[in-house]
């Protein structure tokens, strides 16, 4: 809280900076801006961003060290007894002292001791937000007359401020692009001791898949077996499922809202059917345990067929209706995109409208289309809920979509859920799933650049 307040004064101080910045221009000009490089906005905003940035800077790294330099002055002040604790124990005695400081302790003694440093922690934390606030201020108003004083008739504030406005966007855009590649190290760092454990072509062509480990080596299966093929099948089934219902449902609906439909039937229908890609897919999964999946059962036993209580094909159906939304809406907005100068054209050489569509609208919408059905292809891939309730966890290699399968991301939480220890091979194995579906959602990528680029130059 005492960082928002703060955070709010500052922006406050930033608001005022401004106002000075742009009189101050005004009173170098002498009533007339021509005589200035740029317009005042843009001095008023150079002395905003002098005043704003330091002090945000400071407030971050003031925020970041903060309790970990009150913890150690606390501690320092702690009697030799505590101070001689092994770590774990030392932990303890830190965690109890900030719990007395938030008011969270659960019983109403506390020792004499934790009270104590309790209270110098709460002294030291009031001496660093006074502190702070006083940094900040003295810098605002330090660097706020410093850049009042810079300024004059010939200086380029707009030039400054577009170059820290430029620095901001590269700093964020970069934040997309350094979060990936964390996240690809961490999971190839992992995934590369996985393998040093596991062969790469047992793991990705083994048959098998139990990664239970037992904790001593005399153990039945203290081995495990890690043949990641039953996952790769049992996912690929599922997804194409889903696709094969998503695809056309989704696609034929967004020609018909773009091309067909009036108006005010698109105006009530859109908003509906988008209404599916907000249901929370616990709430899907229920619906596919509880009525898809014995549905499909009674159906079968009817025909004589034998199926599962969980089976691929319920929850490919599920999540199928589950990802239309996706494909129709991206679709249609993309239909929607191609210029009339295109029907009109098609018109004009005695087309019908089913042929337009067909041989026009389509292809020059394909490159929009291929993205629709590669995030859906993505959804489905990644879903989890709906897998656990209507796919379960056994995982056998299967192409029968009546079978009971299971998939990589079902595996990587069950895999790394509750405490887990980051040395076995049981818990490694997550990353080398995770590597498997990068790559794999990487590849999808490759196609749709190649599909994309290949239809825009034809209709470009």
């Amino acid at each position: 809280m005492y960082t928002l307040e703060l955070i709010a004064g500052l922006l406050l101080l930033c608001a005022i900076a401004y106002h000075l910045g742009r009189r101050r221009a005004f009173s170098v000009a002498q009533g007339n801006i021509r005589h200035l490089h740029s317009l005042p906005a843009y001095y008023g905003l150079y002395v905003a961003m002098w005043c704003g940035l330091p002090a945000l800077f400071v407030l971050f790294l003031w925020t970041v060290f903060e309790s970990n330099v009150i913890t150690q002055l606390v501690l320092a002040d702690l009697p030799q007894k505590l101070r001689s604790l092994e770590a774990d124990r030392l932990e303890l005695v830190i965690s109890d002292i900030q719990n007395f400081v938030s008011g969270n302790t659960v019983s109403g003694e506390v020792d004499a001791s934790i009270k104590a440093a309790g209270l110098h922690y709460q002294r030291l934390q009031f001496t660093s937000h006074a502190a702070l606030a006083v940094v900040i201020l003295s810098l605002v108003i330090g660097v706020g007359f410093f850049s009042l004083s810079r300024i004059n008739a010939k200086q380029r504030a707009r030039n400054a401020v577009e170059r820290a406005l430029t620095g901001g966007l590269i700093a964020c855009a970069s934040i997309a692009f350094l979060t990936t590649i964390g996240i690809l190290m961490s999971v190839l760092f992992e995934s590369m001791r996985f393998f040093k454990v596991v062969p790469v072509t047992d793991f990705l062509f083994g048959l098998k898949w139990s990664p239970q480990m037992s904790i001593r080596a005399d153990q039945v299966g203290s081995s495990g077996a890690f043949g990641a093929a039953p996952l790769f099948v049992g996912t690929i089934l599922i997804s194409l499922i889903a696709m094969l219902v998503a695809v056309p449902i989704g696609l034929k609906s967004a020609i018909f809202l773009s091309e067909y439909a009036s108006p005010r039937f698109r105006a009530i229908t859109k908003p509906l059917l988008e209404i599916l890609a907000g249901i929370p897919t616990v709430v899907y999964g229920f619906f596919a345990a509880l009525t898809v999946a014995p549905f499909i059962r009674n159906q079968g036993s009817l025909l004589g067929l034998e199926v599962a209580s969980e089976s691929a094909l319920a929850a490919g159906l599920v999540m199928g209706v589950m990802i239309i939304p996706f494909v129709s809406s991206l679709s249609d907005d993309v239909i929607r995109a191609v210029p009339q100068a295109l029907r009109d054209g098609a018109f004009g050489l005695g087309a019908t409208k089913a042929e337009t569509i067909k041989r026009v609208v389509i292809p020059a919408a394909l490159p929009g289309i291929v993205g629709g059905v590669l995030l859906a292809i993505s959804r489905a891939i990644g879903e989890t809920m709906i897998v656990v309730m209507a796919a379960g966890l056994s995982a056998n290699l299967s192409f029968n979509p009546l079978d009971a399968v299971t998939t990589v991301t079902v595996q990587i939480v069950t895999l790394l859920t509750g405490d887990q220890e980051f040395d076995s091979p049981k818990t490694l194995a997550a990353f080398a799933l995770g590597l498997v579906l990068f790559i794999f959602t990487l590849a999808l990528n490759v196609i749709a650049l190649y599909v994309v680029r290949k239809y825009r130059e034809q209709y470009e």
